[in-house]
């Protein structure tokens, strides 16, 4: 073989390692990222409340075979066992997801993820097709009468008369297809929506919270707060006069906590839920750690009754700036549906 052609077949030759090394790369980085984790890098940056459920792991929590082709009776049941096992109580999808899986070719039958995300600018659904399927969609969004954009990265319109007509909810008024991430977006607000498809860059969480949706580990559903919100949604502040003066007392006697900058309560596979709260620094998570033992192993004012009652409390552990309990519910309970919401005395800021 001439030298040059043995030069360019050794060249060829590097760059298909070179090529392979970097697949094999990609995959090992991301082989530990929870499905969770790679939603919130997709977050709008101004959002403050998040609601995430993995569908596919619902699917194989229930031992559910529904596919987009399956009939609207299977969903119906499939949502029915979602419900009950306390997985589909962060979806924004659930009072529509017949007409999605008749109309739109997705819904929670065939969905790998989604993540709602609410903020003072907008709120914006997020929602993970199967691979490929984005195309699909377009196709349906013709047929409904969105409509279509001029460019690949513009917004589907269709607005509140057609998603009334359709029964859906109207987050999917407005929507955009990232073919390459095989994402579909939805909000009521097209200009809200296009925004953020326009400004890529404005997407991620901050490091706080992130620090506990990363502790928060495999998560079927999931609700996450910025420190902002958690320390005003769960406040015991919200609870009536007495429940908030037996809340202070609670607090003053397990040794006091701190501000909270992230919070993550995450139904994991199996049955259990994990809270993981973030804190400025370590040395603050390590004195709230007890602290918070403490007050999740008591009385619930403002719930009623104590957390006893709905879970039986396990490990509680400070790592770096992040406080992690283990619960897990007794028989009955609805822990992620029922705590997700204030005030809640563990999480009080």
């Amino acid at each position: 073989m001439p030298r040059r052609w043995r030069f360019l077949a050794v060249a060829v030759a590097l760059v298909v390692v070179a090529g392979a090394a970097f697949a094999g790369w990609r995959w090992w980085s991301g082989r530990d990222t929870t499905d969770l984790q790679r939603a919130m890098t997709l977050a709008p940056a101004d959002g403050e409340r998040f609601s995430f459920t993995d569908w596919a792991a619902v699917r194989a929590e229930l031992d559910s075979d529904v596919d987009a082709d399956s009939p609207t009776d299977d969903v119906r049941r499939l949502l029915d066992g979602a419900f009950d096992a306390d997985l589909a109580s962060t979806s924004a999808l659930v009072e529509s997801a017949e007409p999605l899986q008749a109309r739109y070719g997705f819904s929670p039958a065939s969905l790998e993820w989604e993540l709602f995300s609410q903020g003072a600018a907008g709120a914006v659904v997020v929602m993970r097709v199967a691979d490929g399927g984005t195309d699909a969609v377009a196709d349906r969004l013709r047929r409904l009468g969105y409509d279509e954009p001029d460019d690949d990265t513009g917004v589907w319109g269709g607005g509140d008369d057609l998603v009334a007509g359709v029964g859906v909810t109207p987050e999917l008024a407005h929507l955009a297809l990232d073919e390459d991430r095989d994402l579909v977006l939805g909000s009521d607000n097209a200009d809200y929506l296009r925004g953020l498809v326009e400004r890529d860059a404005d997407r991620g969480v901050d490091d706080d919270l992130d620090a506990a949706v990363d502790a928060a580990g495999d998560a079927v559903s999931a609700a996450v707060y910025t420190g902002d919100h958690v320390c005003s949604a769960l406040a015991m502040g919200q609870a009536d006069p007495a429940d908030a003066e037996e809340g202070e007392r609670l607090t003053d006697a397990a040794g006091g906590v701190h501000p909270l900058t992230g919070f993550v309560m995450a139904a994991q596979p199996g049955g259990g839920v994990r809270v993981a709260m973030a804190l400025e620094d370590g040395d603050r998570a390590r004195q709230d750690a007890d602290a918070r033992a403490t007050l999740a192993a008591g009385p619930a004012p403002g719930q009623g009754g104590d957390f006893a009652d709905r879970f039986d409390l396990g490990r509680v552990a400070a790592d770096g700036k992040v406080v992690t309990m283990e619960l897990e519910p007794t028989e009955g309970s609805y822990v992620l549906s029922d705590l997700s919401t204030g005030p809640i005395l563990f999480a009080t800021c």
